[in-house]
């Protein structure tokens, strides 16, 4: 059974709908052969990553940066993990209020410094709440487990 690791910060009733959906897609009945489970980023440890076979990383956007949360799950896991997690699957989700443009890059430079692999751009949820948001968060655990299971990543 292959591991697929959400580590979301979800400070909000909407932030955690989207950490639900997520969820909802990558347990879609179709995947038979990946186990999911979210770990809140200031919960996460380093053997959180190093036992997992993909990653999905989801935060807010505060002051056009990630979260404090998920920038300090990276403080603390970046080390222990580099040289163990190199191509480590990875995606992305982020909660915007505005761009979400330096979140983005502060996040994609981290994880191209761990060596991690995008399997697909970072999906950006800009402005006011929308309920598709929860969609496209369901789509994005959904593609990603899938792949897990069909062994493309």
């Amino acid at each position: 059974m292959k591991k697929l690791l959400i580590v979301a910060h979800a400070p909000s009733e909407n932030t955690r709908r989207m950490v639900d959906a997520v969820l909802r897609g990558a347990s879609h009945p179709d995947i038979e052969g990946v186990s999911c489970r979210w770990v809140p980023p200031l919960d996460a440890v380093p053997a959180d990553v190093l036992e997992c076979d993909a990653i999905i990383l989801g935060t807010t956007e505060n002051l056009g940066y990630m979260s404090g949360a998920l920038k300090d799950f990276f403080d603390r896991i970046y080390y222990p993990c580099l040289e163990q997690t190199q191509a480590l699957p990875c995606a992305m989700y982020i909660r915007a209020g505005h761009d979400g443009t330096g979140t983005r890059r502060a996040a994609e430079t981290i994880c191209t410094g761990l060596r991690w692999s995008w399997v697909q751009e970072p999906l950006l949820c800009r402005g006011e709440w929308q309920d598709s948001f929860e969609e496209q968060c369901e789509e994005l655990g959904m593609a990603l487990a899938a792949g897990l299971d069909a062994g493309i990543y």
